[in-house]
């Protein structure tokens, strides 16, 4: 039985969730539940602290966790990246207030803020920077500046606009950009046909979220030129309506695209013109 981590609370609780639910595994009905097991497709699920999955996961007591790739690369558990998966994605970025530095190297010798103090130190060290004070916080790293207790801060920044209204900015390069991911221990077979599996259906979410099904009519002499608009991901689908000089497309189309595709088509002659999204999509 496969032995999958999943995060019990946080951002990337409700959309890990919601992704193994479209692939088609049972999931906890309520927050207290920490094990289930899914006897349909021989998976037992663990709901663990995100902060902790990548150490069950390197010890190798899990098959497979999904937690984010900040705390995977803060925990420095013998663990590795095998999915990326779109959701909770995040910027991780140093500030300080204004004039306090300009680039990481303007930061040496400083007493630096931070829940993530492994990636931190791990980023100065690759850019030559020595003799920082890393502090240890959990949450609310920027209470740490106005207390004294660190003259800069590493978080996560999704926007400029909580810096700026704390009086901060951000300091130089990102230190890295962050996302919910899948994990395997580090050195695990690539052949294991359950961890295949159920890679190959979390990727078939992906690609159905990523993607809607486009349906429509259009004259026989305008298909090439509607064709190039909707060339979907190997070849599109036309066949001959009942109505003599029509015919019929289907093809899939990038669902961030969709609308535009559809002003597109309607401009070269096409009726019908239907966007439906696709549940699950193997290619």
């Amino acid at each position: 039985m496969l032995r999958i981590a999943i995060p019990n609370k946080g951002s990337l609780s409700e959309p890990a969730t919601a992704m193994l639910h479209e692939a088609g595994y049972r999931q906890r009905s309520a927050s207290k539940e920490l094990v289930i097991v899914d006897e349909q497709n021989d998976v037992e699920f663990f709901y663990l602290r995100p902060r902790d999955i990548a150490v069950y996961v390197g010890s190798g007591r899990l098959d497979i966790g999904i937690t984010g790739r900040d705390l995977l690369l803060d925990s420095a558990a013998p663990a590795q990246e095998v999915l990326p998966l779109g959701f909770a994605r995040s910027t991780f970025r140093f500030a300080g207030t204004p004039g306090t530095a300009s680039t990481v190297h303007d930061l040496a010798g400083m007493a630096i803020a931070t829940s993530y103090p492994g990636v931190v130190a791990k980023h100065l060290a690759e850019h030559g920077v020595d003799g920082c004070n890393l502090v240890r916080l959990d949450g609310a790293v920027e209470t740490s500046l106005q207390l004294g207790v660190a003259q800069a801060i590493a978080d996560v920044v999704e926007t400029g606009t909580t810096l700026a209204h704390l009086g901060l900015k951000v300091i130089g390069d990102p230190i890295m950009e962050s996302e919910g991911i899948v994990i395997r221990p580090a050195g695990a077979p690539t052949t294991n046909e359950s961890v295949t599996r159920f890679l190959r259906r979390l990727e078939s979410v992906l690609v159905a979220r990523a993607y809607v099904m486009m349906d429509y009519n259009i004259r026989t002499e305008h298909v090439e030129t509607a064709v190039a608009l909707t060339p979907g991901l190997q070849s599109p689908t036309v066949s001959p309506l009942h109505r003599d000089g029509w015919s019929a497309v289907r093809a899939m189309v990038p669902a961030d695209q969709a609308q535009r595709i559809m002003d597109a088509l309607e401009s070269v002659g096409a009726h019908a013109i239907l966007a439906t999204s696709i549940h699950a999509c193997r290619i």
